[in-house]
């Protein structure tokens, strides 16, 4: 997963997703960006680092959004 210039190629976002009910009873979803996962510099695998730890334990890893690597994403959660 690296580069044709030895950098890492791809990196993944950490999420935690917590599931609320909005004031008019629709369902909705809280998208935080708790950390993020790279690929080792030899070998398979990934390196984890997280700032926070979900409540539920449920880590969602996504890649970034092309145009906006900041945003949370607008996707279910599996």
């Amino acid at each position: 997963m690296t580069t044709q210039n030895g950098n890492p190629a791809n990196h993944l976002f950490a999420y935690t997703v917590e599931e609320y009910e909005t004031s008019n009873g629709k369902k909705a979803k809280t998208w935080t960006r708790i950390g993020v996962a790279f690929p080792h510099q030899n070998g398979p695998g990934l390196s984890v680092q997280l700032r926070a730890m979900p409540l539920d334990g449920r880590i969602v890893l996504l890649p970034p959004d092309g145009d906006d690597a900041n945003r949370a994403p607008d996707k279910q959660s599996r």
